[in-house]
């Protein structure tokens, strides 16, 4: 199995990755085990002292200026915990709560929190035993870190509440640790607080919608190159030279993806069949202007999260001067921005598509292909409610699109007066993907339907093999009106496993 070691100066996105959905197993490297004791002498050597200092002995948030003696500060800790595991509602998935604990792990490692080594390696024995918190889907404001998920992890290092383990079961937290002889956590001076003051939900959330969106930006790419191709479109458009001169890089991408999708196509370039089209509509022409401009916002996206992969975010932090000083890196701002940033490229890219889709479906401007792609129009309906369905996906990509992070609310009466709402950010963005991935299906399915449906030209090789592909999954091609919602259902999972991506690149050869 793969290991991911975690040391001092972060991890990449590759790791998270590894560990959240792949089930990676967790080391912590020497450097990390030298570092953690090192921050930990200076907590404890603070905690000695009858100075107060934030987080070692004083409570939080607007308690902070209460000052704890020594023999409370054990029960400090454990009901800081305890009280910030409030969360409520549905569960969040195995991966987002593997993700939520392994970047806590991260910033517990880069010897900034003061925690000890034994609490950082319970931390990594709890994931590579396969064990996941409960964790619910609301009770972060995305501002002193991604709270109550955090503590709700928290809280099973304690051996308390309940986890899921490695068998699906949800159990008592104590039962599955004894089961994998795993001991308890006793927390000590600022460990309770360390455990739960980090953007790690937020951020593990971002990591892996870039890595679906990465895939799903080229396969709209290819839906989009065959949508062109069943309405015989003209592939000048995609030219280098017209691409180069206004230069952003995602439009120079997109524009190269779909000209060689179409590579060999004899249903390109038909303008001279019909006269009154001298252009093609925006849908088609610009859809490198629109999925470029997505896949930069992806790029922008990407490096704000490989600066927060490479971040330490707690309150107080540990310096290697040995200060212990309070800060704001805890807020979510620049995660939640992006978040955002991608729910709006996400529902822009699913618009379009739907309204290429919905061009494929009108027999006035499909150039003529059969209404609605149906067998029989008028005894057969063909394709016209998954288009509705579409319409449905769009329309809520559009509300999702509605920025989280514009929000704010006052909470711990008033001290936390400013907060980011990433972790809302970063659950809807979820939403929208797992959305946007039906929406280039439903286009997959209907763009495939119609070359099919033009007899006697040729498609592309890349679009043939697509074809052939999908039809080997499950995706049934023209014919009489049939139960649709199985056809749906495999193309959308032949676009969510990245077959349509592997199909074109077969032919192509790797995709920008």
């Amino acid at each position: 199995m793969h290991t991911v070691v975690v040391g001092t100066s972060g991890v990449t996105a590759s790791d998270v990755l590894a560990v959240a959905r792949g089930g990676a197993r967790i080391e912590l490297s020497a450097e990390a085990v030298a570092a953690l004791a090192a921050a930990r002498e200076i907590v404890d050597a603070l905690a000695a002292k009858p100075d107060p200092v934030y987080g070692v002995s004083t409570g939080f948030g607007a308690l902070a200026t209460r000052h704890i003696s020594q023999e409370l500060r054990a029960q400090l800790q454990r009901n800081i915990v305890r009280s910030h595991a409030a969360g409520m509602g549905p569960r969040v998935e195995r991966e987002v709560v593997r993700a939520l604990m392994f970047l806590r792990l991260k910033t517990v490692c880069s010897g900034h929190t003061g925690v000890r080594p034994e609490v950082a390696q319970t931390m990594a024995d709890v994931l590579n035993a396969g064990i996941t918190p409960v964790v619910h889907e609301y009770g972060s404001l995305g501002c002193s870190g991604d709270l109550a998920p955090l503590s709700h992890c928290a809280l099973t290092l304690m051996g308390e509440g309940e986890a899921e383990g490695p068998d699906g079961t949800v159990r008592p937290a104590g039962e599955l640790l004894a089961e994998h002889g795993i001991a308890p956590v006793e927390l000590r001076e600022k460990e309770g607080l360390a455990l739960l003051n980090g953007t790690d939900g937020m951020l593990g959330m971002l990591v892996m919608a870039l890595a679906d969106l990465d895939t799903l930006y080229k396969s709209a790419d290819v839906t989009a190159a065959l949508t062109l191709e069943a309405l015989l479109g003209t592939d000048k458009v995609l030219a280098p030279e017209l691409h180069a001169i206004r230069p952003h890089p995602g439009q120079g991408a997109s524009a190269a993806n779909m000209l060689a999708v179409l590579k060999g196509s004899q249903l390109t370039g038909h303008h001279q069949d019909d006269a009154p089209r001298v252009q093609d509509a925006y849908s088609v022409r610009c859809a490198p202007q629109v999925a470029g401009a997505g896949r930069d916002t992806l790029a922008h996206a990407r490096l704000v999260a490989e600066r927060e992969l490479a971040s330490a975010v707690d309150n107080p932090v540990v310096l290697p001067d040995g200060r212990v000083e309070s800060n704001g890196n805890f807020h979510g701002a620049p995660v939640a921005y992006v978040l955002d940033f991608l729910a709006i490229a996400a529902a822009d890219l699913g618009s379009i598509a739907e309204r290429r889709t919905d061009r494929l479906l009108d027999k006035n401007r499909s150039h003529g292909l059969p209404p609605f792609l149906a067998d029989d129009a008028g005894v057969d309906s063909g394709l016209m409610i998954a288009q509705y369905t579409q319409a449905a996906l769009v329309s809520e990509l559009k509300r999702l699109a509605v920025p989280a992070s514009a929000d704010s609310i006052p909470s711990s009466a008033m001290q936390e007066d400013h907060v980011s709402m990433g972790w809302s950010a970063a659950r809807k963005l979820r939403t929208a993907v797992d959305n946007l991935t039906r929406v280039i299906a439903i286009e997959l399915y209907a763009a495939t339907r119609a070359i099919e449906l033009r007899e006697g030209l040729t498609p592309a090789p890349a679009s043939q093999a697509v074809i052939e592909a999908v039809r080997g999954a499950g995706v049934q091609g023209p014919g009489p009106d049939r139960f649709l919602a199985p056809d749906l259902a495999a193309a959308d999972a032949f676009v969510r496993a990245g077959d349509l991506v592997a199909a074109v690149e077969k032919v192509t050869g790797p995709l920008r």
